[in-house]
């Protein structure tokens, strides 16, 4: 049998984001459903003004089926707070929505999507933005910001930067991973910071 390379025949029409949600549940539209514990779905309010896309959920995520709520997820609660964005205002999803990894001994080690993968989870990501109709999406990493912006965007180049698309405006910066991953950590994270509280003061200015 040949390996399918989309989700879209998983996605039904018309759906809400409980019924999206479950329908995900079922989804075979890449081979990472067959290591991967369950779908991690995105959550949060469909009224949400702001949409969070990171790269793919990881191993707490895998095991608990909600994104963003490992050491990652806790570093994004708190520089959240700091920007004064409330994270249960915030709507939470990612690019691929089933842990890509490779087992080592007892550990289950992360591994990055590729573009194939990022390609066929994409019809789950464009129903959501497509059902809240964000007024900003905010792109963690790299991975997640090819996913929306095309494969040419460079977080490096453009980090903090505002895109604006037919549908909505979009700022890409690094995920949180990489700032728990920095040499530096104090200084990557008031720079993650600093980039959330430019999204906020964005956020403002669209408001008006």
């Amino acid at each position: 049998m040949p390996t399918r390379r989309s989700a879209a025949e998983f996605v039904p029409e018309g759906a809400d984001l409980a019924a999206l949600r479950s329908a995900a549940q079922t989804c075979r539209g890449c081979d990472l459903y067959a290591d991967a514990t369950q779908v991690v779905f995105g959550d949060g309010p469909e009224s949400a003004e702001l949409v969070v896309v990171g790269e793919q959920p990881g191993d707490v995520e895998d095991r608990r089926g909600e994104p963003f709520v490992g050491p990652a997820g806790r570093l994004l609660d708190k520089a959240l707070a700091e920007a004064d964005l409330i994270r249960g205002g915030v709507y939470l999803t990612n690019a691929v929505k089933h842990f890509k990894h490779t087992e080592r001994g007892k550990r289950r080690i992360h591994k990055t999507p590729g573009r194939t993968e990022v390609v066929a989870c994409s019809p789950w990501l464009t129903a959501e933005l497509a059902l809240i109709r964000p007024r900003l999406v905010l792109c963690l990493g790299a991975t997640a910001a090819k996913a929306v912006l095309g494969n040419d965007f460079k977080v490096t180049e453009r980090r903090g930067q505002v895109v604006a698309l037919d549908e909505y405006e979009v700022v890409a910066t690094v995920h949180p991973s990489s700032v728990l991953r920095a040499p530096d950590r104090d200084e990557a994270y008031r720079a993650f910071v600093a980039d959330l509280r430019g999204v906020r003061e964005h956020l403002g200015k669209l408001g008006k």
